[in-house]
């Protein structure tokens, strides 16, 4: 399911559950709103956002 053209919020997505559907929601497509109080793993998942979705990211 391609979800190009849509936004999506992801809280608590600096780790676990929240980062994996960021990258998820990512990788179909969505343009993802990383939000997180851990600032440093939000922009870490940010980061890897902007690369393509075939890149790695740890």
């Amino acid at each position: 399911m391609s979800l190009e053209g849509r936004t999506a919020i992801v809280t608590g997505a600096a780790q676990g559950l929240g980062e994996a559907i960021a990258r998820a929601l990512h990788a179909r497509g969505a343009s993802v709103v990383v939000a997180d109080v851990n600032y440093e793993g939000a922009e870490r998942v940010a980061a890897c956002s902007t690369r393509p979705v075939e890149s790695t990211c740890s």
